[in-house]
C-alpha cells in the first residue's frame, strides 16, 4: 500500500461519474445528515483538512469475484436510499473505496446532486411537497459569527420549489449561491465574466473565488492505495481502519460476503426487502437481526465474527434463502396476530427460538391461521408471554440465552438432527429446563407484574395473559379502567369521609392506574363502556348477559362491592383475585 499524489475535488468526482471510483459491497451505505455535508463544505472553504482516503485498485470488476456499486448521486429519503449495482460490462481496471464513501458522495450531492428528507409533521408521500429536493446554496452575503457549531460559511440545503433552481436566489437572510454552479465557472475568464455579469461585490466574489479554488486547485484528496488483489486483504484492511470515525454496523460487513458470494440472487435486495415485508407486518427489525437468525438456523456459534461468516456459509445461505424468508415472515405474522406491536415485543430475539422451530419442522406456511396448529400456536402464545414478562432476553446476555434454548431442539446443530425426532410441539418444558436464567413464577413476581402500569410495554402481555378469549389477531381489544381513572381526582375523592390511608390509596397511579384496575375488552365492549361507572356498566351489560358470567369473564371479585366509594376494598379483592390467575396460568 501506497501513498499516492493527492488529487482535486473536481478529479474525484469526474472519477465517480466516470465510474472510475465504485464502492464495494463491504461499503454501509450512506447516511450523513444534512447539517454534516454543510459542516463539512464549511471546513473545505477555511483550508481545514477532511483526513485521508483509502482506495483499492481492482483490474477487472468482471473477474474480481465481488460485487461493487455505484455512488449514490441524488439521495432521497426511504425511496432513493440504496446504491445501484455496477454494470461489469465494458469495465476493466477501476478503483473501490475501502474508506472516504461518506465524504465523497456528501462532495457530489453537494456539487452535482440533489438531497430530499421529508417534511415535518406530513406522511411519508413520495412527492414535492412532502419530500422536496434540495440543493446546497451559500450565502455570498455574509459569515457566520459566534456559532455553537463553529461554522462561518453559511451552507444550506434550500428547497428547489423555493429557490427554482436559480444560480442566485435571495430570501430574508441574503443572497444564495447555488454550489453546483461552480462546476461552470472553473476558468478564470468564465468565472470573472460571471461576477461582472450578476454584478457582485467583492464580498461575494472573494468567497466565490475560494469556493472556486477548493473545487478545482487544492490538493484535497489525499489517498493510500491497495493495489494488489486479494479481496479478503482488502477486508481485513477495512476492518481495521474502521476501528475510527463513524461506527460501521458489523452487519454491513456479512452483508459483503453474503453479496460476494451469492450467484444467483441479490443479496443486498433481497435482505432489505425481508427488512420491509416485516416492518409491513408492524414490526422493526434489522439486517443484524436476519443474520443472526441464519447463524442460529446453521451455526454452532452464533457470535457475530467474520469467521463465523465463510464463503461456504455464503452459499448454503443463498440455496435456503426462501425458506428462511418465509419462516421469518410467518412468524412475525404469528407474533402479530397474538396482539404484539413493536412496541410490546420488547425483545426482537424472543422470535428466533419460533423461527428456528418453524423453520426446522418445516410447517411455517399458514401456521397462524391453520386449525391443525391451534394447540402449537398457544403453546407459543403463553411462552412469548412470559419470556417477556420474565425479561428473559436482556440485552447483555442474547446469545448465550439462545444458545441455551437451542438446545432444547437438538443436541448439536450442526452434527445433528436440526430438530429432535419426537418434538411435535414447541417445547416450552424443555427450553426452560435448558434456560439458566430464572423462569420461575412467584408470588412476589406475581405480586409485582400487578402494579404494572397501563402504558407499560409489559402490561400488553400481562392482560393477554389473564384475557385470552379476545380478537388479537384483528386488533379487536383495548385496555380499559374498570373504575374510570377521570374519577381518581383529588376533587372527586375529597367528596367522600374516607381515611388518610384509604385516600392515599385512590389516588395512588400504583392502584388505580395498574392491572389491578384494568381489564381486557373487544372494542364494541370498550366503546359501549366508554366512561360509565362500574356498577353502571355492570348493571346495564347483566341486562343481556349472566352477571355471574360477566363478572367471572371480566375478572371481578363476586363478593367485592363496585361502588366508587368502595374502591380500596374492590382493589384488595381484585388483586387477590388477579394473583391466583396469574400463579394458575403461569406456574
Amino acid at each position: 500500500m501506497s501513498f499516492e499524489a493527492p488529487i482535486t475535488i473536481a478529479q474525484a468526482l469526474n472519477n465517480i461519474e466516470q465510474r472510475r471510483y465504485l464502492l464495494p459491497a463491504i461499503q454501509r451505505e450512506f447516511v450523513w445528515p444534512a447539517h454534516k455535508i454543510e459542516w463539512l463544505f464549511d471546513s473545505l472553504m477555511r483550508g481545514y483538512p477532511i483526513s485521508s482516503f483509502l482506495f483499492w485498485a481492482v483490474d477487472d470488476l468482471s473477474k474480481a469475484g465481488y460485487k461493487f456499486y455505484e455512488f449514490l448521486k441524488e439521495y432521497r429519503q426511504r425511496y432513493k436510499i440504496h446504491n445501484d449495482e455496477a454494470n461489469p460490462e465494458g469495465m476493466s481496471s477501476f478503483t473501490a473505496v475501502l474508506d472516504g464513501q461518506q465524504r465523497l458522495t456528501s462532495l457530489y450531492i453537494g456539487l452535482k446532486g440533489s438531497y430530499a428528507w421529508k417534511e415535518y409533521n406530513v406522511n411519508w408521500v413520495n412527492n414535492e411537497r412532502n419530500i422536496p429536493t434540495r440543493h446546497l446554496y451559500l450565502n455570498i452575503t455574509r459569515k457566520l459569527e459566534d456559532q455553537e457549531d463553529d461554522r462561518e460559511h453559511e451552507f444550506s440545503f434550500l428547497r428547489e420549489c423555493d429557490t427554482g433552481k436559480k444560480d442566485l436566489y435571495t430570501n430574508d437572510k441574503g443572497t444564495w449561491f447555488r454550489v453546483g454552479k461552480i462546476n461552470d465557472l472553473k476558468n478564470n475568464s468564465t468565472f470573472n465574466r460571471y461576477v461582472r455579469d450578476e454584478d457582485l461585490n467583492d464580498f461575494a466574489a472573494d468567497i466565490l473565488s475560494r469556493l472556486q479554488e477548493v473545487v478545482f486547485t487544492d490538493l484535497i484528496i489525499n489517498f493510500f492505495l491497495e493495489k494488489e488483489q486479494d479481496l479478503h486483504k482488502a477486508l481485513n484492511i477495512f476492518i481495521r481502519i474502521n476501528s475510527g470515525g463513524q461506527p460501521l454496523d458489523f452487519s454491513d460487513l456479512i452483508m459483503s460476503i453474503a453479496v460476494a458470494n451469492w450467484q444467483e440472487k441479490d443479496a443486498r435486495k433481497e435482505i432489505h426487502n425481508l427488512v420491509g415485508r416485516v416492518q409491513e407486518i408492524g414490526f422493526s427489525i434489522s439486517k443484524d437481526f436476519i443474520f443472526k437468525t441464519y447463524l442460529y438456523l446453521y451455526s454452532t456459534d452464533i457470535r457475530f465474527k467474520v469467521t463465523n461468516f465463510s464463503q461456504e456459509n455464503a452459499h448454503n445461505f443463498e440455496k435456503d434463502w426462501e425458506g428462511i424468508r418465509d419462516a421469518v415472515e410467518a412468524t412475525f405474522d404469528l407474533i402479530r396476530s397474538f396482539g404484539y406491536t413493536d412496541f410490546t415485543l420488547r425483545a426482537k430475539n424472543a422470535a428466533i427460538p419460533i423461527i428456528y422451530y418453524l423453520y426446522h419442522r418445516g410447517i411455517y406456511a399458514e401456521f397462524s391461521t391453520r386449525k391443525r396448529y391451534e394447540e402449537d400456536r398457544e403453546i407459543i402464545k403463553k411462552w412469548l408471554h412470559v419470556m417477556s414478562l420474565k425479561r428473559v432476553f436482556g440485552a447483555g446476555g442474547a446469545d448465550g440465552t439462545l444458545s441455551q434454548i437451542r438446545k432444547a431442539f437438538t443436541e448439536d446443530v450442526v452434527k445433528n438432527d436440526k430438530i429432535k425426532p419426537d418434538i411435535l410441539l414447541f417445547p416450552t418444558d424443555e427450553i426452560n429446563k435448558a434456560i439458566r436464567a430464572d423462569t420461575s413464577v412467584g408470588e412476589e413476581f406475581v405480586e409485582e407484574l400487578l402494579f404494572t402500569q397501563k402504558d407499560d410495554r409489559y402490561a400488553f402481555s400481562i392482560l393477554a395473559l389473564l384475557y385470552p378469549h379476545l380478537d388479537y389477531r384483528n386488533n379487536d381489544f383495548h385496555k380499559d379502567h374498570l373504575h374510570p381513572i377521570s374519577c381518581f381526582n383529588k376533587k372527586q375523592v375529597a367528596k367522600m369521609d374516607l381515611t388518610e390511608e384509604v385516600r392515599a390509596r385512590f389516588l395512588s397511579a400504583e392502584w388505580n392506574n395498574s392491572i389491578i384496575n384494568l381489564q381486557m375488552l373487544d372494542s364494541n365492549e370498550n366503546m359501549s363502556k366508554q366512561d360509565k361507572n362500574l356498577t353502571e356498566w355492570i348493571d346495564i351489560t347483566s341486562r343481556t348477559k349472566d352477571r355471574a358470567l360477566l363478572l367471572d369473564r371480566c375478572l371481578i371479585p363476586s363478593d367485592a362491592s363496585l361502588a366508587f366509594e368502595n374502591f380500596y376494598d374492590f382493589a384488595e379483592k381484585r388483586r387477590a383475585l388477579l394473583k391466583k390467575k396469574l400463579i394458575d396460568i403461569l406456574k
